[in-house]
């Protein structure tokens, strides 16, 4: 699958990341990382204020912002994001599962069917200390429990999603570094 494991090393891809808890039967997993000249206290705030309508994804933003730019400056009022919270990505919500600043960031995606989840999907994000800096890691897990489902994640959101993560990796860190 394109971008699966981009940027990680073997180490990453195989070690545990916060959050893999979250979604134990996931049929995708993809680990993708980034190095980032600045502390993890520095990055965490780029993260945090993720979200439609609030500071956008930093990816492709005619895709997942209608076209309104994302956040090129750390804004106070989306810094207040608590597990808990539902975080805007256009016709559905992320819930922010899991936040410990300035380490930990996890997304979770729910949507209930009769007897279990139609969709799990979990995007952690890992801010680990590095010689230079911060070194993010970040995991995604999904589960599609529907006809075809194994299809869809393998020709849609598998790839859609590397390519838009490694767009924001690495948005985050010209961000971050420009801080």
């Amino acid at each position: 699958m394109i971008f699966q494991y981009w940027g990680a090393t073997s180490a990453e891809i195989d070690s545990p990341v916060v959050g893999d808890h979250l979604c134990l039967n996931a049929s995708l997993i993809a680990t993708r990382s980034i190095t980032i000249s600045a502390p993890p206290a520095d990055v965490f705030p780029w993260i945090r204020q993720m979200g439609f309508g609030r500071a956008g994804w930093y990816s492709y933003d005619w895709i997942d912002n209608l076209g309104r730019k994302s956040a090129t400056t750390i804004r106070e009022e989306w810094q207040s994001v608590e597990s808990g919270d539902k975080i805007p990505s256009g016709p559905i919500a992320f819930t922010a599962t899991i936040v410990d600043a300035p380490r930990h960031f996890v997304l979770e995606i729910k949507s209930l069917g009769k007897k279990a989840p139609r969709l799990h999907f979990t995007l952690a994000y890992e801010l680990r200390d590095d010689p230079q800096g911060t070194r993010l890691v970040t995991r995604m897990r999904s589960h599609v429990n529907f006809p075809l489902g194994f299809l869809f994640e393998k020709l849609v959101l598998g790839p859609g999603d590397g390519i838009m993560l490694r767009r924001q990796l690495l948005n985050i860190k010209k961000n971050a570094n420009c801080e």
